[in-house]
This record gives C-alpha cells, structure tokens and sequence, in this order.
C-alpha cells in the first residue's frame, strides 16, 4: 500500500503583492516631504505664499448681519440698508461674516463695527476687519465668491 502526503506537494512562491521598486518611491517620498517639513520649521522661514499686493482702486466698508441659516443683512456704517439677502442668496458672503463673527467673539469686540471691502489695480478682492486684523484674498475662495462681494462695490 502507498502512502501520499499532502505536503509533498510543491507549492510556487507567491509574487509580493505590492512591487519592492513602488514600496522604495513610496519610503522615498515619505522621507523627503520630512526633510523638507523638517527643514522650513527648523530655519523658520516665514511664510511666502501670499496674494500679490497692488494699489486699492475701490473701497467701501460695511457692517454684515449674518444668520446661521445663511440670510445677511448687509449694512452701511450709518445703518442704512445696502442688501438684505435670503438664505438661498447670501451663502458665501454669510459664511465670511459667521468667520468675522466668531474672530470678534474670540476677542470680545463689538460685532456691529464695519468691515473694509477693497479692489486693487489688479482686479482682486480683499475684505479686511479692522477691529481684529483678520484680512482674506477673496480671489482664492472661485470666481463666483467674489463675484457676490464685487456688487457691493459696483
């Protein structure tokens, strides 16, 4: 009688299911976005990406309202009334005031001081709070967003 054993049986080597040379790049960028990271924190190198500057052309300021439903009301210093937005209308521009908004929380500032709008030679848009130095580039929020401030220097 013959006896077989199952183990006598030979099996191929499985092929390693991620290649070595993809596992290297992988090891490789990881270490050098490190180096990097590691390098710009150590020499404390201040930050360089910024809009570019030119000369206002337009300005005008203005005290926003926002709801958390996303209606704003949008006001002169005076008070008189410039837009009174329904939440389907003042999305964007709602956001920003919320972002204005919990700034001057944070500081304990007045909520109802006016916020600055400019355009630049450039064409871009800035709004800027004075009351708490918080500024944003509105150019790097779409063309639509800004477009929803630019009316209200128009």
């Amino acid at each position: 009688m013959q006896y077989q054993s199952a183990h006598t049986s030979h099996r191929r080597a499985e092929p390693d299911k991620i290649p070595v040379g993809l596992m290297r790049a992988v090891v490789f960028l990881i270490v050098c976005s490190l180096t990097i990271v590691t390098a710009a924190t150590i020499s404390k190198r201040p930050v360089t990406s910024t809009p570019p500057v030119s000369a206002t052309v337009d300005q005008t300021q203005f005290v926003l309202d926002a709801e958390m439903s996303g209606a704003v009301r949008i006001t002169a210093p005076d008070g008189t009334l410039i837009a009174d937005l329904a939440p389907e209308q003042g999305g964007f521009i709602s956001g920003v005031a919320r972002v204005i908004e919990f700034n001057r929380r944070k500081a304990g500032l007045s909520m109802d001081a006016p916020v600055t709008l400019t355009r630049g030679e450039n064409g871009r848009l800035a709004i800027h709070d004075p009351e708490t130095g918080w500024s944003a580039d509105l150019m790097g929020f779409g063309a639509d967003n800004a477009r929803a401030f630019a009316r209200l220097l128009d």
